[in-house]
């Protein structure tokens, strides 16, 4: 059975980083996607970036150039390099995994079947 655990959340100022972790374990896709999302306090769960198997990454726009998604397979852990956080990264950070059907991955939660119960970073100006 999947379980997935993410870590490393925290408070942190403006303009520092933070990087989460996701242990999993249980799945056996060889083509898979593997993603963040984050749900900010009263808003909708909103995609931050996924990864498939082969490596290739998909970032939501207002993260793009400040966020890093990567894996080591070797461990089953994905991470999230958040760096230049500001104060509407604020949120509840889960991890996600699923499989991939088309040719590439997604930023839409109904792709993932799997998920962590979430890390919660908060970020002050």
């Amino acid at each position: 059975q999947e379980h997935m655990v993410e870590s490393g959340g925290g408070s942190v100022q403006a303009g520092g980083s933070l990087r989460l972790s996701c242990a999993a374990s249980g799945y056996t896709y060889s083509t898979y996607c593997m993603a963040w999302f984050r749900r900010p306090l009263g808003k909708d769960r909103e995609g931050v970036a996924t990864i498939d198997e082969d490596g290739m990454t998909i970032y939501e726009d207002s993260v793009k150039g400040r966020f890093t998604i990567s894996q080591d397979n070797a461990k089953n852990t994905l991470y999230l390099q958040m760096d230049s956080l500001k104060p509407e990264d604020s949120a509840l950070y889960h991890c996600a995994a699923g499989y991939r059907e088309g040719a590439a991955c997604h930023l839409r939660d109904w792709d993932y079947n799997y998920w962590g119960q979430g890390t919660q970073v908060t970020v002050s100006s």
